[in-house]
Formats: C-alpha cells, structure tokens, sequence
C-alpha cells in the first residue's frame, strides 16, 4: 500500500503528512550561498538532501516551485552583528570589487551544484537585486513598532514578540541588554554563547540588525541610500523579502542546514509573523552537518573541503553524492578519505552493473512484471521522511535479484534515478582499445597454459595503462579505471 509523503517539520518536531497549501504545485524556498569563497563539501550536503527532497516531491506528482536566494551582502563574520561583511572580506582578500568576488563565486557554486546532479532551483535570487523590497519589509515592522535605531543601525526587538524563538524550541526568555547571558539561556544551541556579543545600545542579546549603518568616513562598495541612512540591510532580512515576492506567505516549504535553525531561520520567522502576521513557511526541513575527525566542518573551523579538492584527487563528484545516500538527511555524517574511496567503489559497481544489465542477452523471462512491487517500496521508502539509504539499499536488491528480465530492471533503475540522481541514463561501455584488448587476449592464452606469473605481468601492464581486468564465473570482464 503506497504511503503519503511525510517529512519531518522543525517548526513541530515531528514527521507530517506533507500536503501542499495549493493543490498540485509545491513553494520550495531553499537558503543558497554567501558567495564571498568556495563552498565546502558539508555545505554541499545540505544542496544534495534539497535537491532529493525536490526530486521526491517531483515523484509524488508535484510541480515544484524552487527559489534560491544569493546572498551577496550583508552577511556578517560574526552572528551577533559584530565583524566585517563577508563580502567587503572577500574583495579585500582578493584585491577585487564585492561584485567581482559574488559573480567569481556565484559561478563557482553553480559549477559545483551541476558536477552533484544537482538541479537548477526554479529561479535563482540576488540580495543586491531586492534591497528596495527589504526596505519596505523594515519600513512595514518599523509601523508596526518591532524596531528601534542604535548607533550603529535599525534593530528588530525580539521581545515585542511574544513567541520568538520557537523554532528553537525553548520559550520566551528575558534577558537585560549587557548582562552576562548563560548558555542554558540561549535559544536552541547553547554553543551559541560564545557567539553572542552585545552591541552597545542593543535591548536584548537576542535582537538582530535589520539595516546596518555605513561607518563614517568609511566608503563600502556595497550600500544604498535608506529612510534611516546610508547603509546595507542585515543578512536575515533578505530570505523574507524574496521569498514572500515569490512564493508568497506562507508558502509550502522552507530548508536549509541545522545551523540555520537558532539564528538565521529563527529571525525570519520572527520578522514574517511581525511584519504579515502569518508563518513564513508551513514546513521547516533542515540537514544535519557533515562531521570531520569527530567536528562539524565550517568555514570558521578552519577545516574546510571544496569539490575541487576531490576532483584533484580524482573522485568522481557523484561518489560524494553517492555517500550523502547512504546517511538520513537528519543523521551526521561523518567525512573520510576511506568512506569517499568505499562510495566511489560501490558507484562504480553500479555503473559497472548497468553495463552488464543494459548488455546481458541471458536474462529470466519473468512470469509476471514486478515493477509495481518494487516501485511501491521505493516510493514508500522516499515517502518516509526521505529514507534514501533504504531506497538505495533496495535499488542493490533489484541488481541483484535473479527472477527479473534485465529489460524490467534497467526501467527500473532508470526510474528509481530519478530520485538518487547517479546520471545511470548517461552510463555507457568504454569502447576497448585494441592494444589493451590484444594484451587481455594474450593473458588468457598464458593463463590457459597455467603461466599465472607472466598472466599476472600483462594485468599489472594493462592496470598501468589505466584499465582493470576482472576474472568472474561469466569469464574475463575489462573497465576502464
């Protein structure tokens, strides 16, 4: 019996049955990149389990609505309003304009995405292209009194609120301006805490800068005249402006990386439900980190590793993508060297596999289609909060399975692909040179004379030359390495 598609929500803390606010088509806001360096595989994770997500909402049968934001200003080093914007960061770094720096990356990230598999969102969003709708979001939560100016800008107070940092999960908590705030205090994370600087002038420690003002005498490439002053806007105000232009409040589904949950989507909901009186997004779904050597991996832990990095060491990128399969999107995973060489192995097994299914003349003729079984249990798997090891596991038990044709498994696969994105379509046999045919054919001779040694010779020379030869029970099979 096929299930519906259930998720687990953030904002409720328990799995629902996703039904969307508009009969077929599905709003999907997804938090994109601050562009000022190269992403990081952990980061990459998170655009992996949004790009299943998406795929599985598509198998459902729902038209998907996908934005993705930019942020290209306003992002701060510090999550307390303190520090330098990344991307004035970026351009000094570089010697470059913060154009410069968010077109080079911008570019960067998208390469990375198309190297994963990864879909393209519906429409892609610049934060520098919206800062008009920004002021008017500010303008509108200015009326509605949830903000007051300090020396150093326009601040939303959190305490107007009454259910602020809800998604968090902890309730409403006074905390005087200065005072010396305990971890336990702190919404959601208590790790928080060293994070959290009081701004002079800030009400509570929990408030967040909603335009940022120009230091004086000093000029920014990035800034814009404002009601308030010359200035820029905070980098949590953007995702609300964009998303409500495009997707409208509320809209179906907002996601993003759990460290989004304390800070960043915590004061978009906070802004939304001030400013509309509605909540921003009817699903929150956020992805777990990619852990390395026991430690998350981030920009500021000093331990990042890009795409590019595994491409120098001859990975394929959708190895890495294979092993984002094999953890739950809500469970760490943890990064090593050993773990990328394993998934690249079973990738290529898999590749090697569709070879021999789409090749293979011998082939059971079934009595009856199992297609309607198999799907099922995929379907159900997808449908179970996005359990893709188990639908990976049983696409291994397809290949495997004896009493069914070929033909139905390759349709199968195929389609089960739609979801795992592992480009199976596009697998084709190398065409064999014929040097290295010649020496496989050599090697047999030596080997059916019982000359293991000089057999042993050719297969190290035709390894060398970048090709594996593979003895089975169906006789010798040759890939490329």
């Amino acid at each position: 019996m096929k299930m519906m598609l259930e998720v687990y929500n953030t904002l409720s803390r328990k799995k629902e049955v996703f039904k969307p606010l508009k009969d077929e088509k599905v709003g999907l806001y997804t938090c994109g990149p601050t562009v000022y360096w190269f992403a990081h595989i952990g980061n990459l994770r998170t655009y992996i389990f949004e790009d299943i997500l998406r795929r599985v909402l598509e198998y459902n049968g729902y038209k998907v609505n996908q934005v993705m934001n930019i942020t290209d200003v306003g992002h701060l080093t510090s999550d307390a309003d303190t520090g330098e914007d990344k991307m004035e960061k970026g351009a000094k770094r570089e010697g470059k304009t913060a154009w410069e720096i968010a077109k080079f990356y911008t570019e960067a990230f998208q390469k990375d995405i198309k190297r994963l598999n990864i879909e393209e969102p519906t429409l892609w969003v610049e934060a520098t292209d919206h800062i008009k709708e920004q002021i008017e979001l500010i303008k509108v939560l200015e009326k509605k009194g949830f903000t007051y100016k300090i020396s150093d800008g326009i601040y939303f107070d959190t305490s107007e609120l009454k259910d602020y940092g809800k998604l968090a999960g902890s309730g409403k908590r006074k905390i005087k301006a200065g005072a010396r705030v305990a971890p336990q205090q702190v919404r959601g994370n208590p790790e928080l805490y060293r994070r959290i600087e009081m701004v002079p002038g800030k009400r509570n420690p929990t408030d967040f800068a909603l335009w940022k003002f120009s230091k004086p005498n000093v000029k920014r490439q990035m800034e814009w005249e404002s009601p308030w002053g010359r200035g820029f806007p905070g980098w949590h105000t953007e995702c609300v402006a964009m998303s409500a232009k495009y997707l409208g409040i509320p809209f179906d589904i907002h996601t993003g990386g759990i460290d989004h949950i304390p800070i960043h989507h915590t004061n978009e909901i906070a802004q939304a439900e001030a400013a509309f009186g509605k909540v921003l997004a009817k699903f929150w779904l956020h992805g777990e980190f990619l852990s390395l050597k026991g430690g998350r991996m981030g920009k500021s832990e000093g331990n990042i590793i890009t795409l590019g990095t595994l491409l120098e060491k001859g990975f394929n990128p959708l190895a890495y993508r294979y092993l984002c399969l094999t953890a739950h999107y809500r469970s760490k995973l943890s990064f090593s060297w050993q773990n990328l060489k394993a998934a690249q192995n079973a990738l290529d097994n898999l590749y090697q596999k569709i070879i021999e299914i789409k090749s293979e003349k011998k082939s059971p003729k079934s009595q009856k289609s199992h297609s309607t079984e198999f799907k099922e249990k995929f379907l159900n798997f997808m449908n179970d909060d996005l359990n893709i090891p188990k639908a990976l596991a049983l696409t291994w038990n397809l290949i495997k399975n004896h009493g069914i044709s070929n033909q139905e498994k390759y349709k199968l696969l195929l389609d089960f692909d739609k979801v795992l994105g592992l480009n199976l379509a596009k697998i084709k046999a190398e065409k064999i040179p014929v040097e290295i045919q010649e020496l496989v054919n050599l090697r047999e001779e030596y080997r059916q004379k019982g000359d293991y040694k000089k057999a042993d010779e050719i297969r190290k020379e035709v390894k060398e030359k970048g090709w594996w030869v593979e003895d089975t029970k169906d006789g010798t099979k040759i890939k490329k390495l």
